[in-house]
C-alpha cells in the first residue's frame, strides 16, 4: 500500500512539475537581431527622435524657404456715434446728436519678396541641409542605441555564464563536503577538515546568491532598453557563449571611419550650414524687390452729409525696391562672425577627424591585446581543468590535504572567469570598431 501510494505521490509530482514548467517551455527565446528589432520600434529616445527628424523634414519646403507669396483675407467693421455742433458764419447754431457713421469693409492682399540677395536661396539650401542633418541624427541615436543594447545584450549573456560556472564551484564543494563527512564519520578525516570543507561550500552559495541579483538586474536593464511593459519580464537569450569577430581588419575600419562615421558626417553638415549663413548675411549687401497687390470692398454709411452711403470696390498693387544704405556696420560685423564661424567648424571637423582616429589606435590595440588573451586563457583554463581533476582524485585518495584541492577548484573558477571577461571585453572592442566605423547596423542582419 505504501509502495503504491509512493507511486501515485510520484506520479502527481511529474504531473505537477510538467504544467510548472511549460511557460519556460513557450517562453519565446531572443536574439541579438531580435532584442534589436524591439528596442528599435519601442525604445522610447530613438522615437523620439525620429519624431524629430520628421520636424526637420516637415521644415525643408518651399514657402518655408520664402519662395512663395503670402496671401491674406481681412474684413473689419467699425463705426463711430457723434455729438456734432456747428456754427454758421451768421451765428446760427446747429446741434445734431447720436451720429452713426459705420464702415464695412473686406479684401484679399498678396505680399511677395522677388528677390532679397539670395537670401530665400540660402535659406532654401540650409533647410535641406538641416533636414540631412536630422537623418543622420537619427542614425547616430540609432547607433548609440544598437551599441548600448549590444553591449548589455552579451553582459547578459556572461552573467548567464558565470551563473553557470558559480553554480558548477557549489557542486564541486558539494562534493567535497560529501566525501569529508564520509571520511569524518569513519574517523579518517577530521572536524577541522568537515567545518572548513562547508565554509567553503558556503562561501561559493554566497556568491551563486550575489551572482543571481547581478543577473537580475541586467535583465532589468535590457527589458528597459526595449522599453517592455512588463521590466522584470523573464528572457531567454540564444546565446550561451561570447564569439568575437576575430577578422576584422584596421586598415579597412580606418577607411570606412573617415567614410561613414555619423559624428564626422554630422560635424561636415554644421561646417555646410555655417557656410549658408555666410551666403545669407552677404545677401543683405544686395537690393529687394517686393510685390503686393489686394482687392477689397469698402462701404461707408452716413447719417449727414450729402451722401448716405458710399461704396468702393477695386484693385490695388505696388512694388517696392529698397537698398539698406546704413546699418549702424552690423553687416559687417555679422560677415565677420560668420567667416570666423566657418573657420570654427573647419577646425571642429579636424579635430573630430583626428580624434576618431586616435579613438579608433586604442580600440584596436585593444581588440589584439584582447584576442591575444583570449588564447592565452582558452590554454589556462584546459591546463586549470586538468589540474583539477587530477587534484580531485588525488583528494578522494587521500593523498592531497582540503586546502590544496581548494586551490585547484579556485584556480578553475579564476581561469573561467579571465576567459569569460576576456571573451566579453573583446566582444566590447569589437562593437566599439563597429559603431566607429558606421557599421554596427550590421548586427541587425
Amino acid at each position: 500500500m505504501k509502495k503504491r501510494f509512493s507511486i501515485i505521490f510520484q506520479t502527481t509530482i511529474f504531473i505537477f512539475s510538467s504544467f510548472v514548467s511549460i511557460p519556460a517551455f513557450t517562453q519565446e527565446i531572443l536574439d541579438l537581431k531580435h532584442c534589436l528589432e524591439i528596442g528599435l520600434k519601442q525604445n522610447y529616445d530613438i522615437r523620439i527622435i525620429r519624431n524629430e527628424q520628421k520636424i526637420s523634414d516637415n521644415n525643408y519646403t518651399v514657402g518655408n524657404a520664402g519662395y512663395l507669396p503670402t496671401i491674406d483675407l481681412s474684413a473689419g467693421y467699425s463705426g463711430t456715434s457723434n455729438n456734432i455742433e456747428q456754427k454758421t458764419a451768421t451765428g446760427e447754431t446747429v446741434k445734431n446728436n447720436g451720429i452713426d457713421n459705420r464702415t464695412l469693409n473686406a479684401g484679399v492682399n498678396l505680399s511677395w519678396t522677388v528677390f532679397d540677395g539670395f537670401q530665400i536661396q540660402a535659406k532654401y539650401e540650409k533647410l535641406k541641409e538641416l533636414k540631412q542633418m536630422g537623418e543622420l541624427n537619427t542614425r547616430l541615436a540609432i547607433e548609440d542605441f544598437i551599441s548600448g543594447l549590444t553591449s548589455e545584450y552579451y553582459n547578459y549573456v556572461r552573467q548567464n555564464i558565470r551563473l553557470a560556472n558559480l553554480k558548477y564551484a557549489v557542486s564541486l564543494s558539494k562534493e567535497r563536503v560529501r566525501i569529508v563527512e564520509a571520511r569524518y564519520n569513519i574517523g579518517s578525516m577530521s572536524r577541522l577538515d568537515l567545518q572548513q570543507a562547508r565554509v567553503d561550500f558556503n562561501a561559493d552559495s554566497s556568491n551563486l546568491i550575489k551572482q543571481q541579483e547581478i543577473l537580475y538586474s541586467s535583465r532589468i536593464t535590457l527589458n528597459q532598453l526595449m522599453a517592455l511593459d512588463n521590466i522584470s519580464q523573464m528572457l531567454i537569450v540564444a546565446d550561451s557563449i561570447i564569439i568575437p569577430n576575430s577578422t576584422l581588419k584596421e586598415v579597412d575600419l580606418c577607411e570606412k571611419t573617415m567614410l561613414y562615421n555619423s559624428l564626422l558626417l554630422v560635424s561636415e553638415k554644421n561646417k555646410r550650414v555655417s557656410e549658408l549663413d555666410y551666403k545669407a548675411v552677404k545677401g543683405r549687401n544686395f537690393p529687394y524687390l517686393r510685390v503686393n497687390a489686394g482687392y477689397g470692398y469698402t462701404q461707408n454709411v452716413y447719417e449727414m452729409g450729402t451722401y448716405d452711403r458710399q461704396k468702393t470696390m477695386g484693385l490695388n498693387y505696388g512694388i517696392t525696391l529698397g537698398f539698406n544704405i546704413f546699418d549702424g556696420f552690423n553687416r559687417k560685423r555679422e560677415q565677420k562672425n560668420a567667416a570666423l564661424q566657418i573657420q570654427n567648424r573647419e577646425l571642429q571637423y579636424e579635430q573630430m577627424e583626428l580624434g576618431l582616429k586616435a579613438n579608433l589606435a586604442n580600440i584596436w590595440m585593444a581588440y589584439e591585446n584582447n584576442l591575444e588573451l583570449l588564447s592565452l586563457e582558452k590554454e589556462n583554463l584546459e591546463t586549470a581543468r586538468e589540474n583539477y581533476d587530477i587534484a580531485i582524485e588525488r583528494y578522494k585518495l587521500g593523498e592531497l590535504s582540503g586546502i590544496e584541492l581548494r586551490e585547484a577548484q579556485n584556480s578553475l573558477l579564476e581561469a573561467e572567469e579571465r576567459l569569460l571577461l576576456a571573451s566579453y571585453n573583446t566582444k566590447l572592442c569589437e562593437i566599439s570598431l563597429m559603431q566607429i566605423s558606421g557599421q554596427i547596423t550590421e548586427y541587425l542582419e
